[in-house]
């Protein structure tokens, strides 16, 4: 692990591999499986991984930063590496609040922010596969060119993510909200959220500085929302 990257042919999820073996992991460890048997999404969801998806999960002190934060940044980080290997790309890569990334409307990446001892595991699963199994609703590097190869792009994304993780430590979210909010893919849409035991209708309105979800409600007033799950848009 000289590179302060763990690479495991199989385990269930990289996140609980790293929280499990978290006191031997430093600031910037990465675990990475070649397959992930029983990968996680936000609140308790399950996610599947099809072959050829990277699968990895960095460990981070975040200092005052936090998780909403981070996983805004790791988003960005995403978006910024595939930017680099693929610019014909960048375009059309954007940002769903809360967790994915995404590419022409299709979602690319995912993201799992979970934390103990004060530390933070930022689970990513990028999909690179050459094929997509049928149902799949997302879609794939491949399907939009030649993906760079996956150490150069696991490398490039946690350099940026610890980049922005510096930031958002010093300054908070201010830094990045010119990117993230360039970036929104939820900005002036019809959304429907779910929140705790009810729903919120209205037009995305962006990215605060808490990073909080910004929705335009009828009758003109703004619910600041900070944490939900999109369930139209």
């Amino acid at each position: 692990m000289n590179d302060g990257i763990v690479r495991l042919a199989e385990c269930g999820s990289t996140n609980t591999w790293a929280l499990r073996h978290l006191a031997q992991l430093a600031h910037g460890a990465v675990v990475i499986a070649e397959r992930q048997t029983a990968g996680r999404g936000r609140d308790g969801r399950t996610w599947s991984a099809p072959p050829g998806t990277m699968t990895f999960s960095v460990v981070l002190d975040p200092g005052r930063a936090d998780a909403r934060a981070i996983a805004l940044a790791a988003g960005l980080a995403c978006i910024h590496a595939i930017a680099d290997a693929m610019p014909g790309l960048a375009p059309d890569l954007m940002l769903k609040w809360p967790n994915d990334v995404l590419l022409r409307h299709r979602k690319l990446a995912g993201i799992l922010c979970e934390g103990a001892d004060g530390r933070l595991v930022v689970g990513i699963g990028l999909n690179r596969a050459a094929e997509l199994p049928a149902g799949i609703v997302g879609t794939s590097l491949h399907r939009h060119g030649q993906p760079p190869e996956a150490d150069a792009l696991l490398l490039a994304i946690r350099s940026y993510l610890m980049q922005a993780v510096g930031l958002c430590g010093l300054r908070g979210l201010d830094p990045l909200l010119p990117q993230l909010r360039a970036r929104d893919a939820l900005l002036g849409r019809s959304l429907s959220v779910e929140v705790r035991d009810r729903r919120i209708e209205g037009t995305g309105g962006g990215i605060d500085a808490d990073g909080r979800l910004l929705v335009i409600v009828p009758g003109g007033g703004i619910a600041e929302i900070e944490a939900g799950h999109i369930t139209a848009w």
